[in-house]
């Protein structure tokens, strides 16, 4: 493992490790369970590809605190030296999550592998400025309606748009958040989507404050949201432009150049 995997993980004070063994894939399932409350049949993970993908050469590992899982991640190999992030989960608040991408990027080094690949809905800010900020990583596509109509108490049977997150593992992990003063194509009005008609070589495109207390408080504005994100980053995305960051205050910086 690299330096930095190493003292992620003593910061968030747990020990991560590849899992090899069924009773270890069945403990990933619950947290998992525990995690998004998903409805029967409609596991993050079926124990049968748990054991697949680590049979098969993929990636599946947990994050202890003494004998506690508080952490998980699973990928499977992809085209083009990648591994495909299927699903992350661990306890929030902790450093966790980071702590298992950054062992995810030593794992991937350590097999030559180049990149690393997940996608992640574009409303969810915390997840993008995770995403964008803290690891580095880019949007290189908008997947429109990508797993359908999702039952979980997370995603509250909102359509799954997502956005593909490629993380090139040659350059250092890591960005940072700035405060540009581009003009904005879609602007959060209270807990609504505002879009504006604007033109530049670079615009920004805001997220709701927290949209998954919005699915269950105001689903008609969940569904504006989700509409409004739609149009104006997948559409820009799929024009040619390309996401270039995140501003401090939950914005995409799009750059049409």
């Amino acid at each position: 493992m690299t330096d930095l995997a190493v003292e992620a993980a003593e910061r968030s004070g747990v020990v991560i490790r590849e899992l090899r063994e069924f009773a270890e894939f069945e403990r990933v399932y619950r947290l998992f369970d525990d995690i998004w409350h998903p409805e029967p049949g409609n596991a993050p993970v079926p124990m049968e590809l748990l054991v697949a993908f680590s049979h098969t050469g993929g990636y599946v590992a947990g994050a202890f605190e003494g004998e506690a899982l508080v952490g998980a991640s699973v990928g499977f190999l992809a085209a083009d030296r990648t591994l495909h992030s299927h699903v992350t989960g661990a306890v929030l608040g902790r450093g966790v999550g980071y702590a298992l991408k950054l062992h995810q990027r030593a794992w991937c080094l350590e097999h030559g592998l180049g990149r690393i690949t997940w996608t992640f809905d574009p409303l969810v800010r915390r997840n993008a400025h995770f995403n964008l900020v803290k690891l580095g990583a880019r949007p290189e596509a908008y997947l429109e309606s990508f797993y359908g109509v999702m039952g979980d108490a997370i995603n509250e049977g909102d359509e799954s748009d997502r956005l593909l997150a490629v993380w090139r593992l040659a350059e250092p992990p890591g960005g940072e958040a700035s405060e540009p003063a581009w003009p904005c194509a879609l602007e959060a009005v209270g807990e609504r989507p505002v879009g504006t008609a604007v033109s530049g070589p670079v615009v920004l495109v805001a997220t709701p404050r927290d949209i998954e207390t919005l699915r269950r408080e105001d689903p008609g504005a969940a569904r504006e949201w989700r509409l409004a994100m739609r149009e104006a980053l997948g559409g820009r995305l799929a024009r040619g432009a390309h996401v270039t960051g995140m501003t401090t205050d939950g914005k995409y910086i799009v750059n049409h150049r």
